[in-house]
């Protein structure tokens, strides 16, 4: 009998450091493995300075989430921020390229930068986020993705639905409780999405991803954004909503914060405000499957023990409850 293993089990820091030197990059023997589940993260010291940097970033994607034309169409927009000065760790470009392949993975190179978590309790750290989130957008809205998905309805929700169904992922206890509550909620998501388009909400290329801990924080320098890898189409309002939390006050007075700065650089259209929940309430949806179709991944099991028994997917019952009560309620203002 075989075992079946990981694409991952292979990449051993003799295989990073190979995959370096194929494009003349050489690092000194010292990696680091820094925290990414969906990717392998590597902080290399060079033996000699690459382009002003001593130590780099290695990012090897995980084989057969995005192609090949997605993976360049993130660097592209990665490379329109930085030359549009907006703060963001975009890739660097050994040979002219910046997507490049080793041992049947696809990685690249960019510098390294610190940091820390904003502090989002302090307004004018907000404001200054929602400055440089609107700056981003700006670029963003300069021309559409032709190969990266949009955030919809269909793929955030409906396909991971399938997915976990289509699979036994949800145990049989909870399966009908839990079906029952996602159609529900995807009945009201889609009545939000529909009247978004009625508003005639526009998207535009976004960050995707933008929670706390894709913001690194420099005392006297600001914000700068990372990790584009979940870049997709979507109205703007994707990129606020994560970085609100708390009671509703206190989202209230995040958002107003967020908005101040945001709006010394461009406009927001006050309706996309109404699809905060529907948008979480798709995230909640996605991430269940997004766990579920990385378990074979081991570092899943390790650091997510409790998914997939019946008590979590009671919890996940109880909170998209909750969302149905939430996307009921009258939308943020700002």
């Amino acid at each position: 009998m075989t075992v079946s293993r990981h694409p991952y089990d292979v990449l051993t820091p003799d295989v990073v450091l190979d995959a370096l030197a194929s494009v003349e990059v050489y690092g000194d023997g010292r990696l680091l493995a820094l925290s990414s589940y969906e990717n392998r993260v590597y902080q290399i010291h060079l033996e000699e300075p690459f382009q002003g940097e001593s130590v780099v970033v290695a990012k090897f994607y995980r084989p057969d989430r995005w192609s090949d034309a997605q993976v360049l169409e993130e660097h592209a927009f990665a490379g329109e921020l930085g030359l549009a000065e907006v703060p963001l760790v975009g890739p660097l470009a050994p040979h002219g390229a910046t997507l490049h392949h080793h041992a049947g993975f696809a990685f690249s190179i960019s510098p390294r930068r610190g940091g820390r978590l904003p502090e989002l309790d302090d307004g004018e750290v907000l404001e200054w986020i929602g400055r440089y989130l609107a700056r981003l957008h700006t670029v963003g809205a300069k021309q559409p993705f032709t190969a990266r998905p949009a955030i919809d309805v269909a793929s955030f929700g409906e396909e991971p639905r399938d997915w976990l169904l289509a699979h036994n992922a949800v145990p049989l206890e909870v399966q009908a409780e839990w079906t029952k509550a996602c159609a529900t909620a995807l009945d009201q998501v889609r009545a939000a999405f529909a009247d978004a388009e009625r508003a005639q909400v526009r998207r535009l290329r976004l960050h995707g991803d933008c929670h706390p801990g894709n913001i690194l924080w420099t005392p006297g320098g600001g914000p700068h954004f990372v990790d584009l890898d979940d870049a997709r189409s979507g109205p703007a309002v994707q990129d606020l909503w994560m970085l609100l939390s708390g009671d509703r006050g206190q989202r209230q007075k995040q958002l107003g914060a967020l908005l101040d700065g945001y709006e010394q650089m461009r406009e927001f259209d006050r309706s996309e405000l109404a699809l905060i929940e529907a948008l979480r309430t798709l995230r909640l949806i996605h991430y269940s499957a997004w766990l579920a179709r990385r378990w074979d991944d081991p570092i899943f099991p390790i650091t997510f023990p409790w998914f997939g028994t019946p008590d979590y997917w009671r919890g996940q019952v109880l909170v998209l409850q909750e969302q149905m009560e939430a996307m009921q309620e009258p939308p943020l203002v700002a």
